[in-house]
């Protein structure tokens, strides 16, 4: 807990010197504390070149940051939370520190020269190699220093934008995977400390200045649900365009890394000089959406100009986050599908800032498939509550779209890409590589659907596996049955107990017996009993048995070679 704190008040200082830095290079490359805010305005630093500054900032920032990535930290490329995520998952919660040094000068660089990117992504990196750096020189435990970095991700989510419960969410639900009490408590404590830290050097203030917005009818809750819906294919689509664009650059760049910036800023400059309203981050713009100020074609066309902008800048090697650029899109889609439904039902359709502000939240949680962060992230970006039941909805919806579309999310999908699965071993570990059908056990003798619960008891007690697979009168495997399920609805009152095994057959989560082990782990030991059934992987029908044994001997077997 107390390490926990320490962390939280590096990242919110972190934070502060990572904000600074933002504001510094933006107002040196463009002349403006937020370009976004004056599109189309000269710098004055160089009047003479009026707009078409913009072509040179992407190149100049480039010559600055690329060469000092690819020398120091070629980690702090890109968006940065895939790499804490993987650190986590495979590498004992293991950051560099210099991470955090390059990520601050390379992300602030890219969004100063007009990088269409966040900054989340990168203060979650520079939080986590604080929280890694001190558990290792605190020499923590593995499971200790994985908990340091996800209390650094969340400080510094929280101190930049003033967003606490959002970083403690993000952390557990992003980072670490999984929700526990002393995880809560720990990334809360830095959460608290990095926001108390960032409140005194921003003001405790809403992130994003927005009107009140109301829920006036009842049928709005059926357009904002086919809201969730489109903005989960809007956020599937901006994550496959992003690693589209980004193998295009990498397919027609042969130079060498620390000039790609540069080279490549010439056309994200291009983009800028088009649409400079895609400079940066683009909060003002995303809050003159909300408020009505753009027409539905120029709210698409932003939208399309964001995506490609923040794909080019990742795409030529910059350093930036995918969290605000998902919200500015989102209420591009949002503010455009407002307009739409106001013109078709002017009686009931109601605000458009308020389908600008869930579109927000439900593109992101469209991308990210983070539910639960995307919720609370936006009321504490807004401060608005009135609109939390649509938001829920939609963001609900748009995550159980998005997993129907894809098994990956923007951030899974890049480490995907380089052949990386988070839920397998770790590149060379041979404990848990090996694929199920090599350790499952023969198939158990299935009960049929219509045996009687007393016969169940027994043949579930000479079985010795404490559950069995279930079929139907066709022999089509329908779920599996435990001991103590059955001795569950023997013990209830005769009226209401079910009288067979098929009426309590539930099938578990699917293993198949392609496999690796350590993916039907999970499956394993959510399971009632002691094992669940394999399955062929293309006929869907039971081939083996999978127990804790069979699995404990695979480990032990391959940790003792």
């Amino acid at each position: 807990m107390a390490l926990a704190v320490v962390i939280g008040a590096g990242a919110g200082v972190g934070a502060v010197v990572f904000r600074w830095c933002i504001q510094t290079f933006t107002h040196l490359f463009s002349g403006h504390a937020d370009y976004a805010a004056a599109p189309g305005a000269s710098n004055p630093h160089v009047p003479w070149l009026g707009p078409y500054f913009v072509l040179l900032a992407p190149v100049l920032g480039g010559l600055l940051y690329g060469p000092l990535v690819n020398r120091f930290a070629k980690e702090a490329r890109g968006h940065g939370v895939p790499e804490v995520m993987l650190a986590v998952a495979q590498r004992g919660g293991r950051i560099s520190p210099k991470v955090a040094v390059v990520k601050t000068l390379a992300s602030a660089l890219t969004i100063g020269s007009g990088g269409s990117v966040g900054r989340e992504g990168p203060i979650v990196q520079i939080g986590s190699a604080l929280g890694s750096t001190l558990g290792r020189v605190t020499r923590l435990a593995e499971a200790r220093m994985k908990l340091l970095v996800a209390c650094g991700a969340a400080a510094g989510i929280a101190a930049t934008f003033n967003a606490p419960l959002a970083g403690a969410f993000f952390a557990m639900e992003l980072i670490l995977g999984t929700f526990s009490a002393e995880a809560f408590g720990a990334t809360v404590l830095a959460s608290v400390t990095a926001s108390v830290i960032g409140r005194a050097a921003f003001g405790d203030v809403a992130f994003l200045d927005l009107p009140d917005f109301h829920v006036d009818h009842l049928a709005q809750y059926g357009l904002f649900a086919l809201l969730g819906v489109a903005a989960a294919v809007v956020g599937m689509g901006f994550s496959r365009f992003l690693y589209l664009v980004e193998d295009a650059c990498d397919w027609l760049w042969r130079g060498p890394e620390w000039l790609r910036p540069a080279v490549g800023g010439l056309a994200l400059g291009l983009v800028l000089l088009a649409l400079p309203q895609t400079y940066g981050v683009g909060y003002p713009v995303l809050e003159k959406a909300t408020e009505g100020g753009y027409a539905v074609g120029f709210l698409l066309l932003l939208l399309a100009g964001k995506m490609l902008a923040t794909s080019l800048t990742i795409g030529i090697g910059g350093s930036g986050g995918v969290f605000a650029p998902s919200l500015f899109i989102g209420a591009m889609l949002g503010s455009a599908y407002g307009i739409g439904v106001h013109y078709l039902f002017p009686g009931t359709a109601g605000a458009v800032g308020a389908y600008a502000l869930v579109g927000m939240g439900a593109v992101f949680a469209g991308a990210s498939r983070a539910p639960i962060t995307a919720v609370v992230i936006l009321f504490e970006l807004t401060g608005e509550y009135s609109i939390i039941l649509p938001l829920m909805l939609a963001i609900v919806l748009a995550t159980a779209t998005s997993r129907l579309l894809s098994d990956d999310t923007i951030y899974t999908l890049k480490l995907r890409r380089r052949g990386i699965d988070l839920e397998g071993p770790a590149p060379g570990a041979r404990i848990g590589a090996q694929h199920v059908g090599a350790v499952m056990e023969p198939l158990p003798s299935p009960l049929p659907a219509s045996t009687a619960l007393a016969d169940a008891a027994d043949l579930l007690s000479l079985s010795g596996h404490g559950a069995l697979p279930v079929v139907d009168d066709a022999g089509d495997y329908i779920g599996v049955v435990s001991a103590q399920a059955v001795a569950e609805a023997l013990a209830e009152q005769p009226d209401a107990a079910p009288t067979l095994v098929g009426q309590l057959a539930e099938p578990p989560t699917p293993v198949t017996a392609d496999q690796p082990l350590t993916q039907a782990l999970h499956a394993l030991l959510s399971a009632p009993g002691t094992g669940v059934p394999v399955l062929d992987p293309s006929r869907g029908k039971p081939v083996g048995w999978l127990s804790h044994q069979s699995a404990l001997r695979a480990v032990h077997a391959a940790a003792a070679r």
